[in-house]
């Protein structure tokens, strides 16, 4: 099992020190960290917990899962993978398409772009 888990629905006012405190009931925490908005530097409502063991991170999902936190029901589940083919990294090289469809974009057409 792994020892990375999601914690979603956050109130705003949640901090990195706060998260760390309640999820150290549960078992040694290795990081916490609630995920912030670049422009705006406000929270994002979700973060993640890294705990040391399997067993704590279990316990920890358990215990938390559902738990009001200033009003919020709190999702605490295991971390999935984020998916790299989401992301784009998994282009072949030298190829970029906005589409899949091969009759559409800057082929054969002039000033116009492709056929339509």
């Amino acid at each position: 099992m792994s020892n990375k888990i999601y914690v979603g629905n956050l109130p705003y006012s949640v901090t990195d020190s706060t998260l760390r405190s309640n999820f150290a009931e549960f078992g040694d925490v290795s990081s916490a960290k609630v995920m912030m908005d670049r422009d705006t530097g406000n929270s994002k409502g979700f973060g993640f917990v890294e705990m040391k063991s399997s067993e704590g991170a279990e316990a920890a999902i358990a215990g938390l899962h559902g738990v009001s936190v200033h009003g919020r029901s709190i999702v605490v589940s295991l971390a999935r993978p984020r998916d790299a083919e989401k992301r784009g990294e998994l282009r072949p090289q030298g190829e970029f398409r906005a589409t899949k469809r091969s009759d559409v974009g800057y082929g054969t057409g002039g000033f116009g772009g492709g056929r339509y």
